[in-house]
C-alpha cells in the first residue's frame, strides 16, 4: 500500500502520461465535494456551533504543508495575548475510535504522534476525537478554555467554524492541480478565495501574492532524545555526516534545511506516522542520527546516545499575528 501511495503522490507532482487514466475518478470526486459543501451552505446537513470561538487550520492538498507547527505558533501567539486556547486533532493513523484527553505522556501510537507533539510544546488541553465537532464540544464542557483551535479540518463542515486558516506547500503548490486520485487536491484552488488567511510554507519559495504569508521554518537547537537536557547548537554538525530521519508529509524538506545549514546528509524518509522501531534508528557507523520532532515522540524508549531531535519552530510576519487577533476580537465583539 506504501508503495501505492508513492507511486500517486510521484504522479502529483510529476506528472505520468497514465495519470490521465484516473480523470473519471476526479471529476467523480469533484462533484461529491460540491454536492457535499451545498447541502452544508444550504443547511442540509447538521452543523455544530460551539461558544467560544474556533480557528481552523488546514490544506487543500493531502500530506504534510506544516500545519502542526503552525497549531502551536497559534497556540503561542494567542496564550500570550491572555487566551486560553485548546486544541482539538482528529488523531490520524492513532487507534482512538472515540474521543480522548491527551497529554505529554499519552502514547503517541494510540493517540498519533501529532497530538503529543501538540500537547508537549503547548502546554493547552488536547483532545482527539474523529468527529470535530464532538471533540469540541467535550473540550469546552471539561476545559477553562475561551478559543479553540482546530488540527486540520478545513474540509470538515460539520463543524461551523469563525475563521479559516489554509497552508499551502510553498515549493509544490498544488502538484498538477487535480483532485484526487489524479492529483493532490481535495478541494480546488478557488476555495482560498473565502478563507480568512493564507500561509505559505516557503522555506525555499516566496508567496506568489500578498494575500499569502510566508511562515519558515527556524532549525537552531538540538536535544538529546535519551537526554533532553542536553542541547547542542545544530551549527555544531555543519560540514558533518549524519543520518538524518523522517517520517513526515515531505520528508525532503526536512532534509533539504539540513543541507541548507551545510551539514552532510544521508537521508531516510519513512512514511508519514511511521511507526518506528529501533532498528530504524541505529546504524552502524556510530554517526549522529538527527530526527524530527514529531516523530522524536515515537522513539523514546528505545533512544540512544546518537539520536538528537531537531527542535523546529515557525516564524511569521508581524502582518499576519495583527490579522489573527484583529479576527478573533471582531469574533468575540460579535458573539
Amino acid at each position: 500500500m506504501e508503495q501505492f501511495n508513492q507511486i500517486l503522490i510521484d504522479q502529483w507532482y510529476q506528472p505520468k502520461p497514465w495519470g490521465k487514466l484516473l480523470w473519471p475518478l476526479a471529476k467523480l470526486f469533484e462533484l461529491a465535494v460540491r454536492f457535499r459543501k451545498y447541502c452544508y451552505d444550504r443547511n442540509y446537513f447538521k452543523k455544530y456551533r460551539a461558544t467560544v470561538p474556533v480557528i481552523i487550520v488546514g490544506n487543500l492538498t493531502v500530506g504534510g504543508t506544516g500545519k502542526t507547527p503552525l497549531v502551536i505558533y497559534l497556540a503561542q501567539l494567542l496564550k500570550a495575548q491572555g487566551f486560553r486556547p485548546g486544541i482539538v486533532s482528529r488523531g490520524y493513523k492513532g487507534q482512538v475510535k472515540s474521543v480522548v484527553m491527551v497529554s505529554s505522556y499519552s502514547d503517541p501510537n494510540v493517540v498519533s504522534d501529532e497530538a503529543v507533539l501538540l500537547a508537549q510544546r503547548t502546554a493547552c488541553p488536547v483532545i482527539i476525537a474523529k468527529k470535530r465537532a464532538v471533540g469540541v464540544d467535550q473540550i469546552v464542557r471539561y476545559n477553562r478554555v475561551n478559543v479553540i483551535i482546530c488540527d486540520d479540518g478545513l474540509q470538515h463542515y460539520g463543524l461551523e467554524r469563525d475563521i479559516e486558516i489554509a497552508v499551502i506547500d510553498g515549493e509544490r503548490r498544488f502538484g498538477n492541480g487535480q483532485s484526487l486520485p489524479m492529483g493532490p487536491m481535495r478541494e480546488p484552488e478557488s476555495r482560498l478565495d473565502s478563507v480568512d488567511l493564507i500561509v505559505t510554507n516557503s522555506a525555499n519559495s516566496a508567496p506568489h501574492n500578498s494575500r499569502e504569508h510566508s511562515m519558515n521554518f527556524i532549525c537552531d537547537m538540538v536535544y538529546s532524545l535519551s537526554h533532553p537536557n542536553q542541547k547542542r547548537s545544530i551549527r555544531d554538525f555543519i560540514g558533518s555526516p549524519v543520518h538524518a530521519i523522517a517520517g513526515i508529509g515531505y520528508p525532503e524538506r526536512f532534509f533539504q534545511q539540513l543541507r541548507d545549514l551545510g551539514i552532510i546528509v544521508t537521508s531516510h524518509p519513512f512514511p508519514d506516522h511511521y511507526k518506528f522501531s529501533a532498528a530504524d534508528v541505529s546504524f552502524a557507523d556510530q554517526l549522529p542520527v538527527l530526527i524530527t520532532e514529531k516523530d522524536a515522540v515515537k522513539c523514546k524508549h528505545f533512544a540512544h546516545q546518537r539520536l538528537w531531535v531537531v527542535a523546529v519552530s515557525v516564524e511569521l510576519p508581524q502582518s499576519f499575528d495583527a490579522r489573527v487577533l484583529q479576527l478573533i476580537n471582531e469574533v468575540g465583539n460579535a458573539r
